[in-house]
């Protein structure tokens, strides 16, 4: 399934078939990615496949609980910015609190409204990935406003191509974070995408032109081994 940063990929984990097929109806329609499992084994072998941008996680779980899940996610480097929403229909203060204490970033009690749940869903994502919000983004003296795709540079205006301007969107959501190019293909152009390694590359260079067009210091660094990052 292609995940691209205009997209962003839901990992939605839960037993019942009806609340399954429900939640993937209405993200999809939502335009999001969207991703299912149906117990706690599935969903974390998913997690590490997808690397998906928010999970939205059932507590009662066959196996693996949800409660545990979260847990597992939010001890890792890896995966503890991934923002999870739980699923309960344990109403009680007490396990509420547990759930947020787990890690849990929003916790909605069965049965929900499904306009409230996407609202929250795209509230953890503003928080992660403000781009796929249409908000504006800015480091230093570049300006990329995602909803118009029109990126300034102090008063310059920049042209850049769409490979170019998602992968500043990718650099400019998680500044300091050091990119691989096999990140960068999944997150730029789709797992189901086959493209060389190597175009990262070429891009990258068209990008950093772009960037310094109207002066200025590069502000991509490459990090040997390890891929890209902006700052």
């Amino acid at each position: 399934m292609a995940v691209s940063s205009e997209h962003p990929t839901v990992l939605v984990v839960e037993d019942e078939p009806a609340q399954r097929e429900v939640l993937y109806y209405n993200l999809q329609a939502e335009g999001f990615e969207v991703v299912t499992a149906a117990d706690g084994d599935e969903a974390l072998l998913l997690v590490e496949e997808e690397a998906p941008d928010i999970i939205v996680l059932d507590w009662m779980l066959p196996g693996i609980s949800g409660i545990e899940i979260c847990r597992q996610l939010k001890t890792r480097s890896e995966t503890r910015g991934i923002p999870v929403i739980m699923l309960s229909a344990r109403s009680e203060e007490v396990d509420r609190v547990r759930g947020l204490e787990t890690g849990a970033d929003d916790y909605v009690i069965k049965p929900y409204s499904v306009l409230e749940l996407m609202a929250r869903v795209r509230n953890q994502l503003r928080r992660v990935r403000p781009a796929t919000v249409g908000q504006r983004l800015q480091y230093d003296d570049i300006v990329l406003d995602a909803e118009t795709h029109r990126v300034t540079r102090g008063d310059h205006p920049l042209k850049l191509g769409p490979t170019e301007f998602r992968l500043l969107t990718t650099f400019m959501e998680k500044p300091g974070r050091v990119w691989s190019r096999e990140q960068l293909l999944d997150r730029v152009w789709g797992r189901d995408i086959y493209v060389d390694s190597r175009t990262v590359d070429v891009h990258i260079g068209r990008l950093r032109k772009a960037l310094c067009q109207h002066g200025g210091d590069d502000p991509l660094r490459t990090v040997r081994g390890a891929g890209y990052a902006l700052g």
